[in-house]
């Protein structure tokens, strides 16, 4: 068998950078839709996760795809796969 097959098991996340002025991080803010178990209605969860930017590449208003990684500092454990769609 070969291993030219193998997919990675890690999450990916897509979301837009609401800070860049970390040198080298993005703060990424990613929204998701859970169902409310009582009232049936959609609520909009929000959460903000620092992700490692190597080339400072990213701005404010980007939407980018982010990958887990292993812990880079105490918060920071995503990485930058790619950016999907620059601001104006």
């Amino acid at each position: 068998m070969s291993n030219s097959g193998k997919t990675s098991n890690k999450r990916t996340l897509v979301g837009f950078v609401v800070s860049d002025k970390n040198d080298k991080t993005i703060v990424v803010r990613v929204e998701t839709l859970v169902k409310h178990p009582v009232l049936k209605k959609y609520i909009r969860r929000r959460k903000k996760f620092m992700a490692h930017d190597p080339n400072n590449e990213c701005h404010i208003g980007d939407k980018v795809q982010i990958v887990e990684s292993r812990p880079l500092s105490a918060r920071k454990n995503w990485h930058l796969m790619k950016i999907i769609e620059r601001a104006l």
